[in-house]
């Protein structure tokens, strides 16, 4: 492989960072990131919340979720009807409140529209 045209291709590339940051800290808490749920969430096998379009419409407008599920307080994976995985709610007392980061959602909405989307 040292010599491979995949390498020759990529050796003008220079590398920034490398990896993917799972964990931040956010005040006493240690929160997964959105990338990290969004690559490895589909994995999870609890703690996860299918919403549908209304629902993440809500949560975007600032809105909660009520639910019913048999989870403790705290993170939740949130995902599509179609099973794509957006990033995290906070179910607190029954209601789920966004995590998601607004502008990146709002786009990935708009994409979902279009003929070509594929989720990943």
């Amino acid at each position: 492989m040292k010599r491979s045209l995949q390498i020759e291709k990529a050796s003008h590339l220079k590398v920034a960072k490398v990896g993917l940051r799972a964990f931040q800290r956010v005040g006493g808490f240690i929160k997964p990131t959105t990338r990290f749920i969004q690559t490895f969430g589909r994995f999870a096998g609890k703690a996860k919340f299918q919403i549908n379009m209304v629902q993440l419409r809500m949560l975007l407008e600032g809105g909660e979720i009520p639910v019913d599920l048999k989870l403790n307080n705290g993170y939740v994976i949130l995902s599509t009807e179609e099973d794509r995985v957006l990033g995290l709610g906070f179910l607190i007392n029954g209601k789920i409140r966004s995590q998601l980061p607004g502008k990146e959602i709002r786009s990935a909405m708009l994409n979902t529209e279009h003929p070509n989307y594929h989720p990943i």
